[in-house]
């Protein structure tokens, strides 16, 4: 089969940052399923293990979105058959999307939305499975309406993936959803998602927020983007008992100390860790993207693809990473098949 890799760290303009490669096609055993891929994304995850410095000894597959068709699955596989159409984020320990064939664990794969073709489902895996966790597992939200009347939550860089399909998922439980942007097309695009308010995150949050007069905290905040250079404001705007998750990590230490007097709680999510880890709860990742397909379906989630590439090669990749390295895309970028 062929795949595209790299086996040398360097910056994507260079011939060789990601590079086609010959592989033997695996085999399904235990829990695996062997999955003819059929579109793929790239989000920063690849742009970050791609980057650094140094020589591999061994070409590495990355990729972690895709949609497929399951050609063969192993003794232990009950949630799937051959035929079956599925998508996933997969594994950060293992070979990835950018492949024509992948092996991947049945415990982490959802049947595909069947009313979103292959290039809206394949956007969606990764995002979906870090704010689904974020918000429903580490805030401790609820999926009820009613549960969550009034309460806020302050989404910043909301026009990235994550925070794109955040917003929708915070106002399907019912928060209110202040969402960060700096751009009118990027405001445009989280108010489209459905944020209630927009703030700009090039300025001072805290200041923005109190001058909107609908309180002096919010309920809830996600950082998605820098939280070294927003942990200050993060810190005065959480209300007591309030509680904050980061997907990005800090590059210099962050002072937990400021949210002591308000006992408030901080908490990170990385939505490798369950397989990393081998957790027992990993099937907790079919379960969300069950769920979260039936959502698609019925139309109450979006899918937030706005570019399609095709078909999958090395220059197609590329272009997909100078897209996500460049900092400015709005939701996501898929390659097809």
């Amino acid at each position: 089969m062929t795949a595209v890799g790299f086996q040398e760290h360097l910056p994507i303009e260079a011939d060789d940052s990601l590079m086609a490669v010959e592989l033997p096609v695996p085999v399904a055993q235990g829990h695996d399923i062997l999955v003819a891929v059929q579109a793929i994304s790239v989000n920063p995850v690849d742009v970050g293990v791609r980057g650094g410095h140094g020589t591999l000894k061994q070409p590495k597959v990355i990729g972690w979105d895709a949609v497929g068709v399951v050609q063969t699955v192993g003794e232990q596989v009950t949630l799937f058959q051959p035929g079956d159409r599925v998508y996933y984020a997969g594994d950060f320990k293992r070979p990835g999307s950018n492949s024509q064939y992948q092996l991947v664990d049945e415990r982490l794969v959802g049947l595909a939305p069947a009313k979103l073709n292959n290039a809206q489902a394949a956007a969606m895996p990764l995002t979906t499975l870090t704010a689904w966790e974020a918000l429903f597992e580490k805030m401790q939200l609820t999926m009820n309406p009613t549960d969550n009347q009034g309460q806020t939550i302050l989404i910043i860089n909301g026009a990235g993936g994550v925070g794109s399909i955040a917003i929708q998922l915070a106002k399907l439980a019912g928060l209110t959803v202040i969402a960060t942007a700096s751009r009118p097309e990027t405001s445009a695009w989280v108010k489209q998602q459905g944020a209630d308010i927009v703030l700009n995150h090039r300025e001072d949050l805290v200041s923005a927020w109190r001058a909107q007069k609908q309180g002096k905290y919010v309920d809830m905040i996600l950082g998605l983007s820098n939280l070294d250079a927003h942990w200050d404001e993060i810190a005065d705007l959480i209300k007591p008992d309030g509680r904050i998750v980061s997907i990005t990590e800090n590059r210099q230490p962050i002072d937990l100390q400021r949210l002591t007097k308000k006992r408030a709680s901080f908490a990170w999510e990385w939505m490798f860790s369950k397989a990393y880890y081998q957790t027992d709860n990993m099937s907790s990742q079919h379960q969300i993207l069950t769920q979260a397909a039936q959502l698609f379906d019925q139309g109450v989630l979006k899918s937030t693809l706005t570019k399609t590439l095709s078909p999958m090669t090395v220059a197609n990749l590329k272009l997909a990473h100078q897209l996500v390295e460049s900092h400015h895309m709005i939701g996501k970028v898929v390659i097809t098949k």
